[in-house]
């Protein structure tokens, strides 16, 4: 069933929960920021004072571990299952000659079955997998366990809100006419039935006209809501507020307007990008393909974040000199800057 996308489905709670605006943003925003980044890999050497990083050659399998596809593309579905599961899984499709992988493919995380664990905590890696119904070898699949929870199953209160929100505003949204009732003032006492008729008749014949005609035993009164009301649009930015927390991004990246927020500049943003949403996931990817079972011992997987914040001049100095004129000392810039720990590094 691997490759055979007539069979794969969608999963309605994901696709629910990506018709909400904010979280449809913020999913956008960590899984483009997750796809671009390059693959290295390096080893470490204690240099008599701390542990020093090698960068080595890339293997064959960094530029592009699913032939068939970008590298964009598998980076960012898989951030984006780590998002909303909790998980993701590859599944190795090569392997050389020394039993190491060499190419892989995703698998959607929605299509996996996990015999042995049904969620929506994973407390390991599954040893009983099933992709469409048809069990897989479990030392072919790569399993990537999120150290969040899925945002679909932490969030599922939440959600259902907003969207019970969002349709209540839609229902408001079509309407052509101040919202109000219709009384009747005399004549024969209506049934509820026949009044409900009347309400729906009326509704319908003003979507059609702007002119409305009533009887003598009819009245058509307006409520009193503003329009703001009838939208709902505090209670929606607050729950538009409720799904930045839920995305685990700052809300200002989302378009949310916070009381007591400072300015932010591109910068800034993704410095608070990477610290707040993508790093755990990164990680995530990051150690998982850095196990022996990936690469050999003593190598280790990563994924290049300070080529990516160097693009808007946050990536490392090269030298003291080069931090100096930047305003700071080189060791200080380095220790801010993620992700490298305490420790320079030695490219």
């Amino acid at each position: 069933m691997i490759d055979k996308f007539t069979f794969y489905t969608a999963s309605p709670s994901v696709e629910a929960a990506l018709s909400i605006p904010t979280i449809s943003r913020a999913r956008d925003l960590i899984c483009s920021m997750i796809g671009c980044l390059t693959i290295k890999q390096y080893t470490t050497q204690f240099n008599g004072e701390y542990m020093e990083r090698i960068y080595l050659p890339p293997d064959t399998w960094y530029t592009q571990p699913d032939p068939n596809v970008t590298r964009n593309f598998i980076l960012s579905n898989t951030a984006s299952d780590l998002l909303m599961f909790g998980r993701a899984f590859w599944i190795i499709t090569e392997r050389l000659g020394n039993g190491f992988p060499s190419a892989y493919t995703w698998l959607p995380a929605q299509n996996v079955y996990t015999l042995d664990q049904t969620g929506p905590q994973w407390f390991g890696p599954s040893d009983q997998i099933t992709f469409q119904g048809a069990p897989i070898a479990t030392k072919d699949v790569v399993q990537f366990l999120s150290p969040n929870g899925g945002l679909i199953y932490q969030g599922q209160t939440a959600i259902t809100t907003t969207l019970r929100l969002q349709r209540a505003a839609e229902r408001f949204a079509t309407n052509e006419i101040p919202s109000g009732y219709l009384k009747q003032t005399g004549g024969e006492p209506m049934t509820a039935q026949d009044l409900a008729d009347m309400a729906a008749a009326f509704a319908a014949a003003r979507q059609q006209s702007t002119v409305a005609a009533l009887n003598e035993y009819v009245d058509y009164k307006e409520t009193s809501h503003k329009p703001d009301d009838l939208q709902l649009v505090q209670s929606r930015e607050f729950m538009a507020l409720e799904m930045a927390r839920l995305a685990n991004i700052p809300p200002y990246l989302v378009g949310v307007s916070v009381p007591g927020y400072t300015y932010q500049n591109a910068d800034s943003a993704r410095q608070d990008l990477y610290q707040f949403g993508a790093k755990p996931l990164i990680e995530c990817i990051e150690q998982t393909l850095s196990m022996n079972s990936i690469i050999p011992r003593g190598r280790f997987i990563e994924l290049d974040v300070r080529g990516y914040l160097a693009e808007n001049g946050m990536g490392n100095y090269d030298t003291d000199s080069d931090a100096e004129t930047a305003g700071g000392d080189a060791t200080n810039v380095a220790e801010a800057l993620p992700p490298v720990t305490n420790r320079r590094v030695v490219k």
